[in-house]
């Protein structure tokens, strides 16, 4: 074994200096693309949100419209320990505000993940560096029912209402029909942005048809405004 060290070691030697300067850079300059989900201080998104609620049962079909705003607030130690921010969600009638306090989560980077834990449940959004090999269950942390998430689109251009984004991700979260059921659910993360929509569908429905809903929740997010 120690012998086959010193060869390594020999081989390594032998090696020319543009090549080891080389290696040495590209580990250094790697980068995570930890800025699709940024958590410096006093970052905000503004959303536009519409929400559908069904419920064929008792008769109800209500739509919502409002607006969200979230900050990346204090640094603060969460309930395992960690060094994370508090993610403030403040919802209001108008993009320019008055805006109400509704939420107060926790985000943090761990383990090259981001985590955000929304309504207690502690949540996996993005993994990092992206790629098209990456996999993972969003609820792997917590007691909800597992959602298996991969990246499409990753550093792609995106346009969202007049908007454009140079480089963005798209998680995908669940593309599901049948007889029964209809449900779609992704999320797009752009650069130095973070969220810049959000499409939730989760609905049963009657007779395969995806337009004559039974039961569920339609939830749509759309960014507005964002800055430091």
């Amino acid at each position: 074994m120690r012998k086959n060290l010193k060869v390594i070691a020999i081989a390594v030697l032998l090696l020319p200096p543009f090549l080891l300067i080389s290696s040495c850079k590209k580990d250094t300059n790697f980068d995570m693309y930890y800025n699709y989900f940024p958590l410096n201080e006093g970052h905000y998104t503004i959303y536009s949100v519409r929400e559908v609620i069904v419920d064929q049962q008792v008769n109800v079909r209500d739509t919502f419209d409002y607006f969200i705003k979230t900050v990346i607030g204090d640094t603060i130690t969460d309930n395992s320990g960690r060094t994370a921010k508090q993610f403030e969600r403040y919802y209001g009638s108008s993009a320019n505000g008055p805006w109400m306090i509704h939420d107060i989560w926790t985000a943090i980077y761990a383990d090259g993940k981001a985590e955000l834990v929304e309504e207690n449940n502690r949540v996996i959004k993005l993994v990092f560096a992206p790629s098209e090999d990456d996999e993972w269950d969003m609820n792997a942390y917590n007691t909800l029912e597992p959602l298996e998430c991969y990246y499409s689109n990753i550093h792609q251009s995106y346009t969202l209402n007049g908007n454009s984004y140079s480089s963005t991700v798209t998680v995908e979260q669940e593309d599901f029909s049948s007889y029964i059921d209809s449900r779609r659910k992704y999320e797009v993360y752009a650069r130095g942005v973070g969220l810049v929509h959000k499409y939730f569908r989760d609905f049963t429905i009657n007779n395969g048809n995806p337009n004559n809903l039974k039961k569920g929740r339609l939830l749509t997010m759309e960014l507005v405004s964002y800055g430091d």
